[in-house]
């Protein structure tokens, strides 16, 4: 059994080895981080080293790393970064903190939820009352919203009081995409692409020349050109180029992400040959991720 100063070294050890990029933790980099002596830490290091926790490597460069058996102790999983579920505070991702488990503690009446999250870095940094992201996790996709209303250093686990819990379903976009394109000729004028955009009831169409994609008309492109008295515009003249395709198998997660970095709500679903197969709005995923479609 683990004294509670034994754990919190652990903890610490853990905490910047992730962040150290494999090289060895100096004593006194976990001793200024506990804003304990290092002589202290030195003397708990033994012991950790007898109990098969903290493996010591020597010379100038040398240090301590945690083992296996500490992240099982600890009951934190030894993952890659690559897997590593982010944490944000309104908004900014929250550097050197991932979340190891996330456990639901109590749902006893709708609207009230309370999940504790076993955070690996310096939860410190978060306080009572702020509210924070959690996830997307890497297999399910899921992602909690809550605001701080507990934290334990000791054991770095927050308590959150969740206001929001939700999951990207594991579908391909081709599975959510609306099929049979409705296309504009690049050569069209721009009040022939509204009244297309208009009847339609759609906020946007791919220009296609010979069974290739050009380029992508909005409503907003339309509104702005007639705006600007460029009514008599071709529509390959206020088109946006480089549309972005997305192959048939993506996931559904994976497109939110395009669409979040790319700043745009729509994406040309294509097969293996590059045929355009259909497209995916933001408001397709959104409804999918609802459960309303």
């Amino acid at each position: 059994m683990l004294t509670s100063v034994q754990k919190e070294i652990l903890q610490s050890l853990i905490n910047l080895y992730r962040n150290s990029e494999g090289r060895s933790v100096k004593g006194e980099e976990i001793a200024e981080l506990m804003k304990r002596n290092p002589g202290t830490i030195r003397n708990q290091m033994q012991s950790l080293r007898s109990l098969g926790l903290v493996k010591g490597v020597p010379g100038p460069r040398g240090g301590y790393k945690p083992t296996i058996k500490a992240y099982h102790t600890l009951n934190i999983q030894d993952t890659d970064k690559k897997s590593q579920v982010p944490v944000y505070k309104s908004g900014e991702l929250v550097k050197d903190i991932t979340v190891a488990k996330i456990e639901f503690t109590s749902i006893p009446h709708p609207g009230e939820c309370e999940a504790a999250i076993k955070a690996v870095g310096n939860i410190k940094t978060l306080d009572l009352g702020d509210k924070i992201r959690v996830g997307p996790t890497p297999v399910n996709k899921l992602v909690v919203d809550g605001v701080v209303v507990g934290r334990d250093d000791m054991d770095s686990i927050i308590l959150l009081d969740t206001t929001a819990i939700r999951s990207i379903p594991k579908k391909r976009v081709i599975e959510v995409a609306t099929p049979n394109l409705i296309t504009l000729d690049g050569l069209s004028t721009i009040r022939d692409a509204a009244r297309v955009l208009s009847t339609n009831s759609i906020e946007g169409a791919p220009v296609m020349d010979d069974g290739e994609i050009r380029g992508m008309v909005t409503l907003s492109d339309i509104s702005r050109a007639l705006a600007e008295s460029r009514e008599e515009m071709k529509v390959v003249d206020i088109m946006t180029k480089n549309t972005i395709t997305v192959n048939e198998d993506l996931m559904i997660a994976d497109a939110i992400e395009i669409m979040n970095k790319k700043h745009i709500g729509r994406l040309i679903v294509v097969d293996p040959a590059g045929n355009a197969r259909g497209i995916v709005t933001r408001t397709d995923l959104l409804d999918k991720i609802a459960g309303l479609k």
